[in-house]
């Protein structure tokens, strides 16, 4: 089954605004350019416009119904490089739109330009253009702001760009879908010396390497092995010549979980073996874990609701039901727990994993994006 022709119609447009966006990158709560062409381009389709935490557009459709649907889109890049060396790729050091946020911004753009012009459907649209979705808690943000209750929504959705699917494949997960996450810093205070004399110091360094080796029996002897777990040292930062002995030291990681007693049990373990090492080498060590996405529930119904309507958008076989969850996070989490919703994967060529600074997305899934959030709407509140 085809795109929708209308949108199919904006390809060129689309694939304008996305190269603009990721060429302009910006990251959490910075999206003051990105929000602008946002807000202007809705405006401009004569979408009624709201900006505060990131950019909100509603559409009413034809008939009298008081039934509201959400979707979002999230619009931060990543603060890091990029190599990909395209004509369109990032101007700005350390800013790279690495995980297709710009891409997901500009579909459902589409899907605002498609809606506004045809309004084929009995209802109020809420666009939710969110900021700050890589680690920053726009979602949560959004929320506390008030966001369901000056738009509320009936049933919300979201997507992502997928380059470890195929073109045109889409995926959906009923049930926990994506892993909560933590972050965690970890901070060593030890006692610094001279490189040549180590019997004078608390070397931060060792202190740091022990502690990251240990955190690691975490989840081999401590979760059960059935049970899903990642715990991961992501930086170490010490020192600053070859020859001082840093007093020092700071670790940054993430915990990944599905389960409540699993995440509490990680965290426990963090602190009592950064407690232990702390006694052992006689240095102190303060220990910061924070509670950054919850799991990502789609509800059942929504879900048949993606998968039905997928199977009008690309050739029924490559709709796919997964049925391993990801250990990835996405705050959208936080939402659905607000809002019953699903989130779901749109396919596309390339095989460079998101987050990596060769990554590359797929400009010919942007119609395909659009026209599934169109699609949904127009399911969801048909006409009568």
């Amino acid at each position: 089954m085809p795109t929708i022709d209308r949108i199919d119609g904006y390809a060129d447009e689309l694939t304008a605004i996305r190269r603009d966006l990721h060429a302009h990158p910006e990251i959490g709560f910075e999206e003051v350019r990105t929000s602008g062409i946002v807000a202007d381009k809705l405006k401009g389709w004569g979408i009624e416009v709201h900006r505060g935490l990131g950019v909100i557009g509603v559409i009413k459709g034809k008939g009298s119904s008081g039934k509201r649907i959400g979707l979002r889109a999230d619009m931060d890049a990543l603060p890091m490089e990029e190599n990909t060396n395209l004509k369109w790729s990032s101007k700005i050091p350390g800013r790279f739109h690495g995980c297709g946020h710009d891409g997901h911004t500009t579909m459902l753009l589409g899907t605002a330009r498609y809606l506004a012009e045809t309004r084929n459907f009995d209802g109020t649209v809420h666009l939710i253009f969110q900021p700050a979705e890589e680690g920053l808690g726009g979602a949560r943000a959004m929320i506390k702001d008030g966001l369901f209750e000056k738009f509320p929504c009936d049933e919300l959705y979201g997507l992502h760009n997928a380059p470890d699917l195929n073109h045109g494949e889409i995926a959906i997960l009923p049930g926990p879908a994506m892993a909560s996450a933590d972050f965690f810093d970890l901070r060593i205070t030890g006692y610094g010396a001279h490189g040549a004399m180590p019997e004078r110091s608390k070397d931060a360094v060792i202190i740091a390497t022990t502690l990251a080796q240990a955190i690691q029996t975490i989840v081999s002897r401590n979760v059960e092995p059935l049970q899903a777990a990642v715990v991961s040292i992501t930086q170490i930062h010490a020192g600053s010549a070859y020859n001082v002995i840093p007093g020092d030291a700071h670790l940054c990681g993430t915990i990944r979980t599905f389960s409540k007693e699993v995440r509490t049990l990680v965290s426990e373990r963090i602190r009592t073996i950064c407690a232990g090492i702390a006694a052992a080498y006689q240095c102190a060590i303060d220990v910061d874990i924070r509670d950054t996405f919850n799991v990502l529930v789609n509800q059942v119904e929504q879900s048949k609701v993606v998968e039905e309507v997928a199977r009008t958008v690309v050739d029924p076989a490559k709709v796919i039901t997964r049925t391993q969850p990801k250990m990835g996070s996405e705050d959208f989490a936080d939402m659905l727990e607000t809002i019953p919703g699903a989130y779901f994967w749109v396919g596309h060529d390339g095989s460079v994993p998101v987050h990596n600074p060769g990554f590359v997305l797929d400009d010919k899934i942007l119609p395909i994006g659009a026209s599934m959030f169109a699609r949904i709407i127009e399911t969801r509140m048909p006409v009568v």
